[in-house]
Protein backbone atom coordinates (compact mmCIF):
# COMPACT_ATOMS: atom_id res chain seq x y z
CA UNK A 1 0.00 0.00 0.00
CA UNK A 2 1.46 3.19 -0.84
CA UNK A 3 1.12 4.87 2.65
CA UNK A 4 3.11 2.37 4.18
CA UNK A 5 5.41 2.98 1.19
CA UNK A 6 6.16 6.55 1.84
CA UNK A 7 7.19 5.97 5.22
CA UNK A 8 10.56 5.11 3.65
CA UNK A 9 10.53 8.84 2.66
CA UNK A 10 10.65 12.36 3.68
CA UNK A 11 7.50 14.26 1.94
CA UNK A 12 7.51 18.13 1.96
CA UNK A 13 4.92 20.51 1.12
CA UNK A 14 5.83 23.60 -0.43
CA UNK A 15 2.81 25.31 0.40
CA UNK A 16 1.96 27.72 3.06
CA UNK A 17 -1.75 27.25 2.14
CA UNK A 18 -4.06 25.82 4.49
CA UNK A 19 -5.89 23.86 2.54
CA UNK A 20 -3.34 22.16 0.30
CA UNK A 21 -2.19 21.07 4.10
CA UNK A 22 -5.72 20.13 5.57
CA UNK A 23 -5.93 17.85 1.78
CA UNK A 24 -2.57 16.15 2.18
CA UNK A 25 -3.14 15.20 5.62
CA UNK A 26 -6.72 14.00 5.01
CA UNK A 27 -5.07 11.75 2.58
CA UNK A 28 -2.83 9.97 5.21
CA UNK A 29 0.32 11.08 4.12
CA UNK A 30 2.90 12.17 6.35
CA UNK A 31 5.00 15.08 5.39
CA UNK A 32 6.74 18.57 6.36
CA UNK A 33 5.70 21.94 5.31
CA UNK A 34 8.52 24.16 4.25
CA UNK A 35 8.17 27.99 4.50
CA UNK A 36 10.16 31.01 4.04
CA UNK A 37 10.41 34.60 4.42
CA UNK A 38 8.52 35.04 8.22
CA UNK A 39 6.46 32.54 7.43
CA UNK A 40 5.44 32.62 3.36
CA UNK A 41 7.59 30.91 0.37
CA UNK A 42 7.31 34.23 -1.77
CA UNK A 43 8.02 34.05 -5.39
CA UNK A 44 7.19 36.00 -8.24
CA UNK A 45 4.63 34.47 -10.75
CA UNK A 46 6.33 35.00 -14.22
CA UNK A 47 4.24 33.30 -17.47
CA UNK A 48 5.10 33.74 -21.04
CA UNK A 49 2.17 35.42 -22.77
CA UNK A 50 2.18 32.25 -25.07
CA UNK A 51 1.13 30.01 -22.26
CA UNK A 52 -3.07 29.07 -21.74
CA UNK A 53 -4.61 28.17 -18.99
CA UNK A 54 -3.60 24.98 -17.91
CA UNK A 55 0.18 25.45 -19.17
CA UNK A 56 -0.16 28.37 -16.63
CA UNK A 57 -0.84 26.61 -13.80
CA UNK A 58 1.99 23.93 -14.45
CA UNK A 59 4.53 26.55 -14.74
CA UNK A 60 4.01 28.10 -11.50
CA UNK A 61 3.86 25.17 -9.80
CA UNK A 62 7.57 24.08 -11.61
CA UNK A 63 8.40 27.76 -10.46
CA UNK A 64 7.37 26.72 -6.94
CA UNK A 65 8.99 23.88 -6.70
CA UNK A 66 12.28 25.36 -8.74
CA UNK A 67 13.04 27.81 -5.78
CA UNK A 68 12.62 24.97 -3.44
CA UNK A 69 14.89 22.63 -4.90
CA UNK A 70 17.72 23.08 -1.98
CA UNK A 71 14.91 21.66 0.56
CA UNK A 72 15.40 18.39 -0.91
CA UNK A 73 17.96 15.53 0.41
CA UNK A 74 18.08 11.81 -0.04
CA UNK A 75 14.38 9.90 0.08
CA UNK A 76 13.23 13.36 -0.21
CA UNK A 77 10.28 13.76 -2.57
CA UNK A 78 8.80 17.87 -2.88
CA UNK A 79 5.57 18.64 -3.80
CA UNK A 80 4.36 21.84 -5.56
CA UNK A 81 1.30 23.07 -6.53
CA UNK A 82 -0.76 26.37 -8.56
CA UNK A 83 -4.71 27.36 -8.57
CA UNK A 84 -5.91 29.28 -11.18
CA UNK A 85 -9.39 30.44 -11.73
CA UNK A 86 -10.34 30.88 -15.78
CA UNK A 87 -13.53 32.76 -17.32
CA UNK A 88 -13.10 32.18 -20.61
CA UNK A 89 -9.81 33.18 -21.67
CA UNK A 90 -9.21 35.46 -18.79
CA UNK A 91 -7.00 34.39 -16.25
CA UNK A 92 -7.82 35.18 -12.49
CA UNK A 93 -5.41 35.36 -9.85
CA UNK A 94 -5.58 36.31 -6.41
CA UNK A 95 -7.48 39.62 -6.17
CA UNK A 96 -5.32 42.37 -4.60
CA UNK A 97 -7.86 44.15 -2.77
CA UNK A 98 -11.86 44.57 -1.64
CA UNK A 99 -12.32 46.07 -5.03
CA UNK A 100 -10.40 43.52 -6.98
CA UNK A 101 -12.46 41.10 -5.29
CA UNK A 102 -16.04 42.57 -5.66
CA UNK A 103 -15.30 43.12 -9.19
CA UNK A 104 -13.99 39.15 -10.03
CA UNK A 105 -16.79 38.13 -8.19
CA UNK A 106 -18.92 39.72 -10.45
CA UNK A 107 -17.41 38.61 -13.20
CA UNK A 108 -18.19 34.96 -12.03
CA UNK A 109 -21.40 35.71 -11.12
CA UNK A 110 -24.23 33.63 -12.95
CA UNK A 111 -21.40 31.83 -15.37
CA UNK A 112 -19.48 29.13 -15.48
CA UNK A 113 -15.47 29.07 -15.54
CA UNK A 114 -12.86 26.97 -14.33
CA UNK A 115 -10.64 26.18 -11.86
CA UNK A 116 -7.29 24.41 -13.11
CA UNK A 117 -4.81 23.06 -10.34
CA UNK A 118 -0.76 22.57 -11.30
CA UNK A 119 1.19 20.20 -9.33
CA UNK A 120 5.02 19.33 -9.44
CA UNK A 121 6.45 16.17 -7.52
CA UNK A 122 10.40 16.39 -7.83
CA UNK A 123 12.89 14.27 -6.28
CA UNK A 124 16.57 13.67 -6.35
CA UNK A 125 16.01 9.98 -5.58
CA UNK A 126 15.98 9.31 -9.88
CA UNK A 127 17.21 13.37 -10.13
CA UNK A 128 13.58 13.37 -12.13
CA UNK A 129 10.25 15.02 -11.39
CA UNK A 130 6.63 15.34 -12.93
CA UNK A 131 3.92 17.58 -12.97
CA UNK A 132 0.74 17.10 -13.93
CA UNK A 133 -2.96 18.96 -13.49
CA UNK A 134 -6.82 18.98 -12.91
CA UNK A 135 -9.41 21.27 -14.35
CA UNK A 136 -13.09 21.61 -12.56
CA UNK A 137 -15.84 23.16 -14.17
CA UNK A 138 -17.85 25.32 -11.70
CA UNK A 139 -21.43 27.17 -11.73
CA UNK A 140 -22.27 29.86 -10.16
CA UNK A 141 -25.46 31.08 -9.95
CA UNK A 142 -26.19 35.13 -10.35
CA UNK A 143 -25.04 36.34 -6.86
CA UNK A 144 -26.95 39.58 -5.69
CA UNK A 145 -24.67 42.79 -4.86
CA UNK A 146 -24.88 41.64 -0.85
CA UNK A 147 -24.11 38.69 -1.22
CA UNK A 148 -20.57 39.46 -2.63
CA UNK A 149 -20.18 42.01 -0.62
CA UNK A 150 -21.48 40.42 2.79
CA UNK A 151 -18.78 37.15 1.23
CA UNK A 152 -15.68 39.56 0.75
CA UNK A 153 -16.38 41.47 3.93
CA UNK A 154 -16.63 38.89 6.30
CA UNK A 155 -14.21 35.91 4.56
CA UNK A 156 -11.58 38.25 3.18
CA UNK A 157 -10.72 35.85 0.18
CA UNK A 158 -7.80 37.59 -0.77
CA UNK A 159 -5.62 34.53 -0.87
CA UNK A 160 -7.96 32.54 -3.03
CA UNK A 161 -7.80 32.64 -6.66
CA UNK A 162 -10.94 33.96 -8.48
CA UNK A 163 -11.56 35.50 -4.94
CA UNK A 164 -13.73 32.38 -3.43
CA UNK A 165 -13.10 29.36 -1.09
CA UNK A 166 -15.85 27.18 -2.72
CA UNK A 167 -15.71 25.52 1.26
CA UNK A 168 -16.34 28.67 2.75
CA UNK A 169 -20.29 30.68 2.72
CA UNK A 170 -20.28 31.41 -1.26
CA UNK A 171 -20.04 28.07 -2.24
CA UNK A 172 -22.69 27.07 0.43
CA UNK A 173 -25.32 29.97 -1.42
CA UNK A 174 -23.52 30.38 -4.56
CA UNK A 175 -22.33 27.49 -6.80
CA UNK A 176 -24.95 25.33 -8.45
CA UNK A 177 -23.21 22.89 -9.52
CA UNK A 178 -19.53 21.47 -10.54
CA UNK A 179 -18.12 19.10 -13.50
CA UNK A 180 -15.13 17.23 -11.95
CA UNK A 181 -13.00 17.42 -8.28
CA UNK A 182 -14.31 19.11 -5.41
CA UNK A 183 -10.68 19.12 -3.78
CA UNK A 184 -9.31 20.49 -7.06
CA UNK A 185 -11.22 23.75 -6.83
CA UNK A 186 -9.95 23.28 -3.26
CA UNK A 187 -6.64 23.55 -4.22
CA UNK A 188 -5.16 19.98 -4.33
CA UNK A 189 -6.58 17.63 -6.54
CA UNK A 190 -5.77 14.64 -4.55
CA UNK A 191 -6.99 11.79 -6.07
CA UNK A 192 -4.87 12.59 -8.71
CA UNK A 193 -2.14 13.00 -6.58
CA UNK A 194 -2.44 9.61 -4.85
CA UNK A 195 -2.08 7.87 -8.09
CA UNK A 196 0.87 9.54 -9.24
CA UNK A 197 2.97 9.25 -6.05
CA UNK A 198 1.32 4.79 -6.27
CA UNK A 199 3.06 4.69 -9.62
CA UNK A 200 6.33 6.41 -8.46
CA UNK A 201 6.81 4.72 -5.26
CA UNK A 202 5.39 1.62 -5.49
CA UNK A 203 5.42 0.82 -9.55
CA UNK A 204 8.76 2.55 -9.86
CA UNK A 205 7.74 4.58 -12.75
CA UNK A 206 10.41 7.46 -13.11
CA UNK A 207 8.88 10.78 -12.82
CA UNK A 208 9.42 12.72 -16.13
CA UNK A 209 9.45 16.57 -16.63
CA UNK A 210 10.18 18.99 -19.11
CA UNK A 211 11.58 22.73 -17.50
CA UNK A 212 8.86 25.41 -18.36
CA UNK A 213 10.13 27.04 -21.73
CA UNK A 214 11.33 30.43 -20.86
CA UNK A 215 9.69 33.27 -23.32
CA UNK A 216 8.21 37.20 -22.92
CA UNK A 217 6.15 37.20 -19.88
CA UNK A 218 3.25 39.41 -19.53
CA UNK A 219 2.20 39.11 -16.62
CA UNK A 220 3.71 39.25 -12.76
CA UNK A 221 2.92 39.57 -9.67
CA UNK A 222 4.07 38.83 -5.73
CA UNK A 223 2.23 35.22 -4.57
CA UNK A 224 2.63 33.54 -0.97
Amino acid sequence: MLLENLKNYKIILASHSPRRQYLLKELGIDFEIKIKDNGEIKFKEVYPKTLKKEQIALYNAGLKAKACENEISDNTILITADTIVCLGNEVLNKPDDYDDAVKMLNKLSGKKHQVITGVCIKSTLKNSSISFYDTTNVYFKELTRQEITYYVNKFKPYDKAGAYGIQEWIGYIGIEKIEGSYFNVMGLPVQKLYEELKKYIIFQTPFTYSEPPLHKTIHSKSLQ
